[in-house]
Formats: structure tokens, C-alpha cells, sequence
């Protein structure tokens, strides 16, 4: 261990290491079910737009969830030899998971076909960042983009990840699906809404409390700093759902597991999601379409990975004087392989979560952390029908709760920048509402570079810049 991590050289231990590993996977565990709950429907009904198929579905995101992330933190250990931990990245999926249906409305096939078209995105995008990792492009690329769009994007996708935790599905009544807060509050409005609903009504407000006392629950344990808070608050509010559909509603939450096999699903993932790349669906919907969910793809993820590495390196005091962490190359590229793996196996892209920061405050400091909560990862293919049964409420908990520290970049933003500010509070409307991080992305590039140009500035914007929102502003006004 000594030889293989530098554990004296790092200061740092075996145990530290494990216990920094086990820190992160608890903090991070919660992607495991979220992620295929996100992907497959999260917020449509059960399986919504894959029939029969939404279970082997399902099975399959799981199984690349964990696939992926163990291969990408594997990676983070042996060839960076960092504590980073990896996998399917939030806010990512969410764009994802909108973009297959996208892809299922444009060209009129199923959700389970958008699926198999969008994971062919993700494959080009990782096999880019292949490339511009091996050869150090990425961190240049990032630095051509204006820094006020680049700090406005996190925000940003923390209001879509809000918007989507706030209207995650709450059950099925007569009439459709009904969700957490606008149909909630809708039916409290409505005077005759709780007769109409009848026997689904108990349904919706078991909903919103499971979603409110998880959400609430994660927070407090967050502020008292307990190891683990978002998967305690989860697993919690999970408790107190299954025991109000237990008492209230009369039904058994556990039932799906009498039937279930707990043996790894690969027969699932190699029916749905394993290589199924459906290039044809994927460039039916266009050509420039597909280019610009590639760059847009790219985009996000560089921001994303980036940023937490860095912040996270800061933390740990790995930068030099310079700012600059040794072993970037190598951090980048283990992202590139999960992406990879990911897009392989059925998940989105893969990136560096922020969560990893609980390790390192834990002591973390090697490949060890990252190599552990992999393992932790890997062991979880033997547990998805108890993944299966945690209810959406509970994971939109989570993804409020994320969503939330995701505004936090908002700091250190200049507002007293018009050419910063505007860009970033369009961005702030755009993503949440139109329920898209490309176009708010775009529509933010756009904002930036005309403000710069009309105002005598447009030597201040980068050719890549310029580029992008040229591509944009075709998208937008040729709809294409």
C-alpha cells in the first residue's frame, strides 16, 4: 500500500484512507438509486414511456451506476493517485434524462429507444475527452469561456435540479400522474380537488411529507455535520414513506421483494442498456442538433469536473503556489474512461463529485480513498431490488438538498458586471424553465457576447465564444 499510494508521503494512513473512502461512498451512496430513478422517468410514473421494458430499464442504469463509478474511481487511484470519487454527475443526468425524451419526441420513437439513441452521445463525448486529456486540451478550453457563464452554470442546473425534485412524481390517480408541489398545492386550492382525487389523495400527501421531513432531515444532519447526511435523510424518509403506505395506504412497500432475484441484473443491462448505441434514431433528429448536445454535453461536464477538482485540491492544500494540482492529466482522464465505461453500460456522464470533499475533510489524501469507495460502489451490484423500492419522494430529498449547495457558486459571482450579471440571471430563468442547461447555456453565451460587442469590448471574447454562440443562435432561430 505504502509504494502503490505514498501513503508517509501524503501523511496519511491505511485506516485514514479506508474511513475517508467509506466517508465519501455515504455521502455519494445516494446516486446509486437516484440516478436510475432520474434516467428511467424520474418524475413520469413508474417507468413512464418504457413499458414493459421500464424494470429491465431500471436494472440496467443501476447496474452502469455502479459499473461506471467503480471503473472511474479505479482509475482516480492507480493513475492519479488522488481522493477523488466518481460517478453518473447531478445535473447531468437530470439534462440527460430530458434530452432522451427529446430525442423520443423528435423522432417518434419510445423513451427506451431515446435511451439507447442519447448513450451515443455520451460515447462521443467521452472518447473527445479521451483525446483532449491525453493531450492537456481540456483545462485551455474551459479557460476560453467567459468566467461569469462558467460560474453561472452550477447555479443554474441547481435551480433545474430544484424544479425537478419539487415535481417528482407523487403517484397515479384517474387522470395521470400527480406531482409533489404544483398539483399539491393545486388541489388545496380547489375546493372539490380532494373529492375528485378521492382514494389518491392520502397518496399525494404522503408524497409531499416524505419529500418535506427527508429534505428537512438532511439539512439538520448536514448543519451537525454527521457523516452520511443525504443517504441518512434518504434511507429516513424512505422509512416513513414505506410505513405510511403501510398504515395509511394498506399496502405492502416491500412486496416487489418476494419475486426479486438478487443476483447482479446483467441480463437487464444486456437487453437495454449494454452497447445498445441507436446511432440512427440519434441523427434522425438532425445534424446540428446532435453536434450542439455534444458540445453542450462537453461544456457542462469540463465546468463541472473542473471546477470541483479544483475546489476540492484547494481544500486539501494539493495546489501549489500557482494554483496548478500535479497529476491534472491523469484526474481528468479517469473521468474520460468512467464516461466511457458509462455510455457502454447505460448511464450518463460520468464526472467528479463534489462529495468527495467529505473524504478529504475525513483525511483522505490518495488514490486509497477513491479505490475504496469503489469497491463500496462495486459491491452495490448485489443490491438493486432494495435500490428499487426507495421512493422517488425520498431521492427528491436529495436532489433538492443538492440542488440547494449547488446555488452556493452564486457568491462568487460579480453582479456589479452587467456583462457578468445578465448572462448569469438569464441563465438562472432558462435552464429551470425551459427544463434545458444547453439552451440556458446558450442563451447566456449569446447575452455575454453581444453585450461585450455593442459595447466596444469584443476583443474580450474568445474565438471559442464566439463560435459557440454563433452555433446557438442558428439552433435557436433556424430550429434545427
Amino acid at each position: 500500500m505504502e509504494k502503490l499510494f505514498k501513503l508517509k508521503q501524503n501523511g496519511t494512513t491505511v485506516r485514514t484512507e479506508i474511513v475517508a473512502g467509506l466517508t465519501t461512498f455515504m455521502t455519494m451512496a445516494y446516486i446509486i438509486a437516484l440516478n436510475p430513478n432520474l434516467i428511467v422517468g424520474f418524475g413520469q410514473g413508474a417507468f413512464g414511456g418504457f413499458g414493459e421494458d421500464g424494470l429491465a430499464a431500471w436494472n440496467g442504469v443501476f447496474m452502469a451506476t455502479c459499473l461506471a463509478s467503480a471503473v472511474a474511481m479505479f482509475c482516480m487511484a492507480f493513475l492519479a493517485n488522488k481522493p477523488f470519487a466518481l460517478a453518473p454527475g447531478m445535473g447531468l443526468n437530470s439534462y440527460f434524462a430530458v434530452v432522451v425524451a427529446q430525442i423520443a419526441g423528435a423522432a417518434g420513437c419510445t423513451y427506451l429507444a431515446g435511451l439507447q439513441a442519447a448513450l451515443c452521445i455520451i460515447l462521443v463525448e467521452g472518447i473527445v475527452f479521451l483525446a483532449l486529456s491525453i493531450f492537456n486540451i481540456r483545462q485551455k478550453i474551459v479557460e476560453a469561456i467567459p468566467l461569469g457563464v462558467r460560474l453561472g452554470i452550477g447555479p443554474a442546473i441547481g435551480l433545474m435540479l430544484m424544479n425537478i425534485g419539487f415535481g417528482s412524481n407523487a403517484g397515479e390517480g384517474a387522470s395521470g400522474e400527480y406531482y409533489v408541489m404544483r398539483d399539491f398545492f393545486g388541489a388545496l386550492a380547489a375546493s372539490s380537488a380532494k373529492e375528485k382525487l378521492g382514494e389518491y389523495w392520502p397518496a399525494m400527501v404522503l408524497t409531499v411529507v416524505t419529500m418535506f421531513i427527508g429534505l428537512f432531515a438532511i439539512i439538520v444532519l448536514a448543519h451537525y455535520k454527521v457523516k452520511g447526511a443525504v443517504l441518512v435523510g434518504m434511507l429516513g424518509a424512505s422509512v416513513l414513506n414505506w410505513a405510511g403506505k403501510a398504515i395509511f395506504l394498506h399496502q405492502n412497500p416491500f412486496a416487489s421483494l418476494k419475486t426479486a432475484s438478487w443476483l447482479p441484473p446483467f441480463a437487464d443491462m444486456a437487453k437495454t442498456t449494454l452497447f445498445k448505441f441507436d446511432f440512427a434514431t440519434l441523427f434522425s433528429i438532425g445534424w446540428s442538433t446532435v453536434i450542439l448536445l455534444i458540445i453542450t454535453f462537453c461544456i457542462i461536464d469540463m465546468f463541472d469536473t473542473i471546477g470541483t477538482v479544483i475546489a476540492t485540491a484547494n481544500r486539501a492544500g494539493m495546489v501549489d503556489k500557482n494554483g496548478n494540482m500535479p497529476q491534472m492529466r491523469e484526474t481528468l482522464l479517469s473521468d474520460a474512461v468512467g464516461t466511457v465505461v458509462g455510455a457502454c453500460t447505460g448511464t450518463s456522464t460520468v464526472t467528479t463529485f463534489v462529495e468527495s470533499a467529505s473524504g478529504v475533510e475525513a483525511g483522505g489524501r490518495t488514490g486509497l480513498t477513491a479505490l475504496t469507495t469503489g469497491i463500496l460502489f462495486l459491491a452495490c451490484i448485489f443490491i438493486s431490488p432494495i435500490a428499487a423500492i426507495i421512493p422517488a419522494a425520498a431521492t427528491s430529498a436529495a436532489l433538492i438538498y443538492v440542488g440547494i449547495l449547488m446555488l452556493n457558486g452564486l457568491k462568487n459571482i460579480d453582479f456589479s458586471d452587467m456583462a457578468i450579471a445578465a448572462p448569469v440571471f438569464i441563465m438562472l430563468l432558462a435552464v429551470p424553465i425551459s427544463g434545458s442547461i444547453g439552451h440556458g447555456i446558450g442563451l447566456g453565451l449569446i447575452t455575454y457576447t453581444v453585450i461585450k460587442v455593442c459595447t466596444g469590448k469584443a476583443k474580450d471574447v474568445s474565438v471559442l465564444t464566439y463560435i459557440i454562440s454563433l452555433l446557438f443562435l442558428v439552433k435557436f432561430f433556424l430550429a434545427i
